[in-house]
């Protein structure tokens, strides 16, 4: 668990802060909500470039 929440962004100390609803929250993925797809990244890429790039 510790890993996932690393993996998440979320440190040993903010994890170990958790409530068990809290972290069920971070880990469920919310119904009929797919993954962000291949098509959907690139486009999100595209139009918010990292650097500043325009």
């Amino acid at each position: 668990m510790l890993r996932t929440s690393v993996a998440m962004g979320v440190g040993p100390p903010a994890f170990w802060l958790l409530s068990l609803a809290e972290w069920r929250m971070l880990t469920e993925s919310a119904p009929g909500v797919s993954p962000l797809g291949r098509v959907e990244f690139e486009r999100l890429m595209a139009a918010w470039p990292d650097g500043g790039e325009t």
